[in-house]
């Protein structure tokens, strides 16, 4: 199982990254041993997950998310129920499971 995430930054942006252990990745990135953008912005909390059964379509969906708009990620942390109706068409898929 692979999950897609939105962490709420303490600059107040997103970062999205794929792991297969969200609990263990989210304290990862709040000691500072995440990636280098959470390093410098700090981890505040998990905004939104989905999880999904391919590690393909988990780096799909952080790419396509990486590459959304800024008011369209924040429409993604606020409701991510939005996530099919959002990236449906960027994905050619209809694979989803909001975790969080």
């Amino acid at each position: 199982m692979y999950y897609v995430y939105m962490l709420r930054c303490g600059d107040g942006s997103i970062y999205t990254g794929i792991t297969t252990d969200l609990h263990r990745r989210f304290q990862e990135h709040r000691l500072g041993k995440g990636a280098k953008y959470t390093k410098s912005h700090g981890a505040v909390k998990i905004e939104a997950a989905w999880s999904c059964n391919d590690r393909s379509l988990a780096s799909r969906m952080e790419a396509v998310i990486k590459r959304l708009p800024k008011k369209e990620k924040e429409l993604l942390t606020r409701e991510p129920s939005k996530f099919y109706l959002i990236l449906k068409d960027k994905l050619n898929c209809n694979l989803y499971n909001p975790v969080v």
